[in-house]
């Protein structure tokens, strides 16, 4: 769930990777980082942190040149608070390349083994994104050895690229002297999109997760990246691309348009917004086929990315909506707070009830998804006790019952909620009066009304359907006793940085 920019301008790109950064800032709040690079020499720098908290005017001006990448961190692979894990990462052969990522690969330990015994190549962290970078440079390595570099070059590096790694990944990559290359998986599980902007001194290009980071800077919308896909964006501002994989398909992300993009970005096609709007069309059918909806006296979204979703939902229904939980914005997201214990306290610092919306009415909330469930169960309280008479609780997405293995760092099997529960077990355990969720065909139809070309997904965290095919029992096992081995104890603080998980998608 990182978000990644790279650029090519005319003028200094420093301040607009860091703005870019700031607007995709709702991908990774752990870590973030500038690498650009002036008269064949490469600066960087990154921490942990927020973007706004880890530049300074110093680090700023340390960044010269008008080319450049960013990436802000969500960690999914490796030790979270690690801050040489923060990206970008760097290596110096071949040519010099600067390297972000957004994704998770599922074959690393076999790449791992094979950088060793046949590419000769170190990595030096556990993160996954080392170990792509070092599959493209041993790739452009072999594909320029006696030649020099050029799109095609590079093109036919990440097409054997493709046929090395397995998983999700969308990535830019820095070239001294040369450009931008970007490239996405065959699948197209992460999101990934292009725009320029015309100057007086000729074209600038900017790749970016999401398409709000290019609107936001002025940058035109030109289109997703495909999947399979590698542009080139030279630093004359000559762009190149080419279809690297054998046969790619589009099965983006379903989680995106449920809870991780913001509701004005476009991804593949389809606006995120009106996706979420077409959620609450299709929830309030479930809901009028499971409840009786004249017993309602109000729909109250819990904020955020909920909220398009309500507002659909309650006008389909004829129920009024309102606002009775305000949130403080200065808190962070609940999914990245390190320990189960410190996202419980979190809910009430980030939450508070109007009381006066609550008392005595039977009300409606409607959350993106529900995943540990142990915020939606403190959020049940809380509006108990402002004086609710009944709690409905709706959920946008269906039960999440498998683990996210391409990038979204979710619970093992047993910490979710739903794992091998019914749906009135779930209702029991959250103490609502009754809970309705999304069915995941109309999940998947609500997308398909807003694109029509968009059919198939990675929904794999619904129906335990991984797209890439090399996902298996024992990779799921080996994954959990890894994840449990670690397990935070309220004695090991290390330990509880380390843990961090998406306690909920709200």
């Amino acid at each position: 769930m990182c978000g990644i920019v790279g650029i090519v301008s005319q003028t200094p790109v420093n301040q607009l990777i860091y703005d870019a950064l700031q607007l995709l800032q709702h991908r990774g709040q752990d870590a973030a980082g500038i690498a650009t690079s002036s008269n064949g020499k490469f600066a960087m720098f990154k921490a942990n942190g927020l973007v706004r908290d880890v530049f300074r005017t110093r680090n700023m001006r340390a960044l010269p040149g008008n080319c450049g990448i960013g990436h802000v961190r969500y960690p999914t692979a490796g030790s979270a608070k690690n801050e040489e894990e923060a990206q970008p990462f760097y290596v110096n052969a071949p040519f010099g390349i600067t390297f972000a990522h957004n994704g998770n690969l599922t074959n690393c330990e076999q790449l791992k083994g094979e950088m060793f015994k046949n590419d000769r190549r170190h990595i030096n962290t556990n993160s996954d994104s080392e170990v792509l970078l070092n599959v493209l440079a041993h790739e452009i390595q072999e594909a320029t050895s006696g030649y020099s570099l050029d799109p095609a070059a590079l093109f036919k590096a990440v097409s054997i690229l493709h046929k090395r790694v397995r998983g999700a990944y969308a990535a830019v990559a820095h070239i001294t002297d040369a450009g931008i290359l970007a490239f996405r998986d065959p699948y197209g599980i992460r999101p990934l999109c292009i725009g320029f902007a015309e100057t007086d001194k000729g074209t600038e290009y900017m790749v970016a997760s999401e398409s709000v980071a290019l609107e936001g800077l002025g940058f035109r919308f030109l289109r997703d990246v495909m999947p399979g896909e590698a542009i080139f964006i030279d630093i004359e501002g000559n762009l190149y691309n080419q279809q690297c994989a054998e046969n790619p398909s589009l099965n983006p992300c379903i989680f995106e348009y449920v809870y991780l993009a913001r509701p004005d970005s476009l991804i593949d096609g389809a606006s995120v917004y009106a996706t979420r709007l077409k959620m609450g069309e299709h929830l309030a059918d479930k809901i009028k086929r499971q409840v009786s909806t004249g017993d309602i006296d109000v729909v109250m979204p819990i904020p955020d990315s909920s909220r398009p979703a309500a507002i659909q939902l309650a006008l389909k229904l004829g129920i009024e909506y309102r606002e009775g939980l305000i949130k403080n914005r200065y808190i962070g997201r609940t999914f990245i707070m390190p320990g189960q214990a410190v996202r419980k306290r979190s809910v009430r610092q980030k939450l508070n009830t109007i009381g006066s919306e609550f008392k005595g009415k039977n009300v409606l909330l409607v959350d993106d998804s529900i995943v540990r469930g142990t915020t939606c169960k403190e959020i049940v309280q809380m509006v108990r006790e402002a004086g609710a008479n009944k709690v409905i609780f709706a959920s946008a997405a269906p039960p999440v019952i498998y683990p996210n293995v391409y990038g979204i760092d979710m619970p093992t099997r047993d910490e979710l909620i739903a794992y091998g529960r019914t749906d009135e077990e779930v209702r029991r355990e959250m103490t609502a009066d009754a809970l309705v969720y999304q069915d995941l065909s109309a999940l998947k139809q609500s997308i398909t009304d807003v694109n029509p070309a968009l059919r198939s997904f990675e929904a794999s965290c619904f129906d335990g359907l991984y797209i890439t095919g090399d996902v298996s029992a024992d990779y799921l096992n080996r994954l959990e006793y890894e994840r449990k081995h670690l397990a935070p104890t309220p004695e090991d603080p290390v330990r509880n940085q380390l843990n961090l998980s998406l306690a909920t998608a709200e």
